[in-house]
């Protein structure tokens, strides 16, 4: 590798690591805030909580590679052609598919991060992740058990606890069951235990008091017990186990469905392998990104006003190749004979790069060339 291209690809590959940070950051402290109040307030421990985003960790890296190679991209050539040191390499007698080899280098090691994430990382973290969620939403424990505070697991159940014990004894309790139209119950015990019974779960209170207040008439009455079992089973909404969605499969699967697969996911076959496919052609878009960045600042040569122009042009080629790929993966999903058009916005990218590089070599392509004199 020549000393311009080591240059070259170092210096992206510290940008790309930088953006790559803070656009991680920025995405993992969104979605982390909404995994905190989803989490806490169903009574879970920070444990699950730092879990929960480590196994969201993947999808966010997934969404922030691409733009942090584009902005790397971008980054480093507005500082070298401000600094004029492409102007000089170009004197050399480099032309503008030379120097873009290195930042086709750079491109190809964003393309096999993203491979590791798309095919490996992204599938497993989230079957684990739907796993947990899974888990958490069938364990009555961790939604009712949480001290101090009025919770209301259904729509008409409020539901107290003042302590826990460390051998699992709840202390004060408080327990109100509104949902009939003809009565209301509220319980109060002094102490109690949670007790599984072949598939539901027991509140047995030990020394409390019922109170029922009948509706119609304002009738209240009171009735003391030494220890009464409440089933509470009923106060959790409990999920069924589905299957895998296709976000969980492999890309083989994805790409070679089965009767059984369609049935356990509930897509068809055509979505299927247009979202297999799709996983290759997100990788791809990474090399694409980075090109794009720099063949787009590298039209506009060296100029003393800066290539704001020529940037905000590569935002714009971004957002089309990112229109693109979402036409080609619904006309994938449509019908399984059009798979190829997932590749459709890799296809367009570098066709648009390759332009590009090409309008940098010959810049006088599109502007008029001063007429020669005729003799006198």
């Amino acid at each position: 590798m020549a000393k311009f291209d080591r240059y070259l690809l170092s210096q992206l590959m510290v940008l790309f690591g930088f953006f790559s940070l803070v656009l991680v950051l920025i995405y993992w402290i969104n979605r982390a805030v909404v995994l905190f109040d989803q989490l806490i307030a169903d009574g879970q421990s920070a444990s699950v909580f730092l879990e929960f985003t480590a196994l969201s960790l993947p999808s966010v890296i997934r969404l922030a590679l691409p733009l942090a190679a584009f902005a790397a991209s971008v980054y480093v050539t507005n500082r070298m052609t401000t600094e004029s040191e492409l102007v000089v390499v170009q004197a050399t007698g480099y032309s503008a598919f030379r120097l873009a080899r290195p930042v086709l280098y750079f491109g190809i090691i964003v393309a096999f991060l993203m491979m590791m994430l798309m095919h490996f990382l992204v599938p497993m973290s989230a079957a684990r992740l739907a796993e947990r969620q899974s888990d958490i939403s069938q364990n009555i424990t961790a939604r009712l058990l949480t001290e101090g505070q009025f919770i209301e697991p259904i729509n008409g159940v409020t539901f107290y606890i003042r302590h826990i014990t460390p051998s699992g004894e709840l202390q004060d309790i408080f327990l109100s069951d509104t949902r009939s139209t003809e009565q209301h119950v509220t319980y109060t015990a002094t102490r109690a235990f949670l007790v599984n019974d072949t598939d539901e779960t027991q509140l047995v209170m030990i020394d409390g008091l019922v109170q029922t207040l009948q509706l119609s008439g304002q009738r209240l009455s009171t009735t003391s017990f030494d220890d009464f079992a409440y089933n509470i089973g009923s106060l959790i909404e409990k999920t069924s186990k589905r299957g895998r969605r296709d976000s969980h499969l492999s890309t083989w699967e994805l790409l070679h469905p089965t009767p059984e697969i369609m049935v356990e996911t509930g897509r068809s076959e055509a979505q299927l392998k247009a979202r297999g496919h799709d996983r290759f052609s997100q990788s791809i878009l990474g090399t694409v990104a980075a090109l794009l960045g720099f063949a787009t600042l590298l039209v506009g040569g060296f100029s003393r006003f800066g290539v704001w122009r020529q940037i905000v042009a590569a935002i714009l080629l971004i957002i089309v190749v990112k229109a693109m790929e979402t036409a080609g993966l619904n006309l994938a999903r449509s019908d399984e004979r059009f798979w190829v058009a997932t590749y459709l916005p890799s296809v367009a990218g570098f066709a648009i790069v390759w332009f590009l590089l090409f309008w940098a070599t010959r810049p006088y392509l599109f502007k008029r060339r001063p007429k020669e004199k005729a003799a006198s």
